[in-house]
């Protein structure tokens, strides 16, 4: 469990919500361990272990949760809170993974080899991993307009969705389900895995 002081944690969560990168690498340094732990136990499957690792869910996971924190859409008050909701996150990618593979039903003879396996991650950021991480909030950015930009920003700093919806027009739960759903079209414009 990642340890972070609230006021702490409050200053990290506000850059990262600011698109600041040495905040988004902070917050991948501090709670993927923890998140790699909890994807490792759901891997039960013996096929989801020879084609999937715990660092293929992370980076998933991670790259799902900064365009949603970009945009203002999670919530969260506590480290605790944080670590729950990505574990959440981590634990439905497997399940996902692991229901479309028993749909799938594979067609090869079980000597299909993780990349990993062959060649270990090592536990700091690439500087490719830098890069993607960048050219990921960029293009988050890019794909909003202007008034997306003005809800994700007002979610950024907090404001609560009466007050969203004063700024914007419209009700607080139109407007959380239009945020809602720029963030699953960002999320599939960009490629992300749901």
């Amino acid at each position: 469990m990642p340890k972070l002081d609230q006021s702490r944690f409050d200053a990290l969560v506000a850059r990262v919500r600011a698109g600041e990168q040495e905040a988004a690498a902070e917050l991948v340094r501090l709670y993927e361990p923890e998140i790699r732990r909890e994807v490792r136990l759901r891997l039960t499957s013996p096929q989801l272990r020879r084609t999937l690792d715990s660092v293929d869910i992370c980076q998933s996971v991670f790259g799902k949760f900064f365009v949603k924190a970009a945009l203002g859409e999670l919530e969260f008050d506590r480290p605790q809170q944080l670590l729950r909701l990505l574990c959440q996150m981590a634990r439905n990618k497997v399940i996902d993974r692991h229901r479309r593979e028993q749909v799938r039903q594979p067609a090869h003879d079980g000597n299909i080899v993780s990349l990993s396996a062959v060649n270990p991650v090592a536990q700091t950021e690439t500087p490719s991993q830098i890069l993607q991480r960048d050219e990921l909030i960029s293009r988050v950015s890019q794909l909003l307009t202007k008034k997306e930009r003005e809800i994700a920003a007002l979610r950024r700093d907090g404001e609560p969705w009466s007050v969203v919806a004063e700024q914007v027009g419209g009700t607080a739960e139109s407007v959380r389900k239009s945020l809602a759903r720029t963030c699953d079209r960002v999320i599939n414009e960009l490629g992300i895995e749901p």
